[in-house]
């Protein structure tokens, strides 16, 4: 076994330079959220395995603290009910486990944050059109091209390339900058 750290960085960064064109979407993820919290909205997120952990810790940002003392703001990661996640599993299938919280939870004005790095995965795209039949807005933090989830949600911030581990820093990196806008 062998570790290629030089060539671990190079390619880090490769993919992070790449996030410059992201930027309108990025200004308009942030509209969304920020519209939805001045009317008292919350943000839902979502994902699988290393993007449920994701979810979870821009939750946590937004409703504890990034970097400064401000207020909260109303965030809920949909990955972390185990009970809820059971369930729904056990009685309705692994396809609903976000949708029915969701269904269950949000209301118009709310939006729902979902990450995949396939931009593939059944449950996450249940949950979106859950969301777009609710009228919430939906923004997709996906990878590669951006899978069937790019063309269902209201924006989609692609990380281009091939190997998740990529994707998935790049998307905390994005995760954080979707922060940095509530710090003051």
């Amino acid at each position: 076994m062998s570790l290629n750290f030089r060539a671990s960085i190079a390619e880090h960064q490769a993919t992070i330079n790449q996030l410059a064109a992201l930027e309108p979407a990025l200004l308009a993820a942030v509209g969304m959220m920020r519209a939805s919290f001045a009317q008292g909205g919350t943000i839902y997120v979502c994902g699988n395995g290393g993007s449920a952990a994701d979810a979870q810790h821009f939750a946590a940002e937004l409703t504890g603290r990034f970097e400064r003392d401000r207020r909260g703001y109303a965030s809920v990661a949909l990955t972390t009910d185990t009970s809820a996640l059971t369930a729904i599993g056990n009685d309705y299938g692994f396809d609903h486990i976000f949708s029915r919280q969701l269904e269950s939870l949000a209301r118009k004005g709310d939006v729902l944050m979902a990450i995949s790095t396939s931009g593939n995965s059944s449950n996450v795209l249940a949950a979106v059109e859950r969301a777009k039949k609710m009228g919430i807005g939906t923004v997709g933090l996906l990878g590669r091209d951006g899978g069937a989830l790019a063309k269902h949600v209201d924006v989609s911030l692609v990380v281009p390339g091939a190997r998740t581990s990529r994707i998935q820093e790049a998307h905390i990196f994005i995760l954080h900058c979707l922060c940095e806008p509530y710090e003051e």
